[in-house]
């Protein structure tokens, strides 16, 4: 009885593998765009990291040309022994107060890249920021600091909310010395 069942195919883990394989390319091309996309996101926002403002000297170049030929290395060197990297690294923190952060440590393999970095600017200020520093069109306005609806100092409509039975909770410490929060009335006990 057993006999007359037809089973289907059953591909063996090895089989398996190769149909992977086989078909990895397609499933996942060689340049991945998401990944691309987000990480041009990331360096287009940029704030919200710990970087101290930076504006480069005029004289950067020479700074950072001195200070090599003073730990021995040539302008067109690599900076391949950890050793000297840091030694290089160091000195150019204590000329100019600026470091290079551990996340770009490993871009940083010749002097032409340190000067590169060094000849960078880094603007700390957030989008929202710098909107507010901004000529804006005369139709345009940007509100820095939002209000906060109270029904007993509220003159523009009489203290009559658009959303009569909720209530307007402060919780942030330094939110409740700026904004003064109420609890509404509600017709259930």
């Amino acid at each position: 009885m057993l006999r007359n069942i037809i089973l289907p195919s059953v591909r063996t883990c090895s089989q398996l593998q190769v149909s992977i394989i086989r078909n990895k390319h397609k499933r996942y091309p060689k340049e991945d765009k998401t990944l691309k996309a987000a990480a041009e996101s990331l360096a287009a926002r940029g704030f919200l990291r710990p970087y101290k403002q930076w504006e480069p000297p005029a004289n950067i170049e020479e700074t950072i040309n001195k200070i090599c030929s003073e730990n021995g290395l040539n302008i067109d060197s690599d900076l391949d022994s950890l050793d000297k990297k840091f030694v290089v690294l160091n000195a150019c923190y204590k000329e100019t107060g600026h470091s290079v952060p551990n996340s770009l440590l490993h871009t940083i393999e010749t002097i032409e890249g340190l000067v590169e970095f060094y000849k960078t600017p880094v603007d700390t200020t957030t989008p929202f920021d710098s909107l507010l520093k901004m000529d804006l069109p005369k139709n345009l306005h940007i509100q820095e600091n939002y209000i906060r609806f109270h029904p007993e100092k509220d003159t523009l409509f009489n203290g009559k909310s658009a959303f009569p039975k909720s209530s307007t909770i402060v919780t942030g410490l330094k939110s409740r010395k700026k904004y003064e929060g109420y609890t509404a009335k509600t017709s259930w006990p």
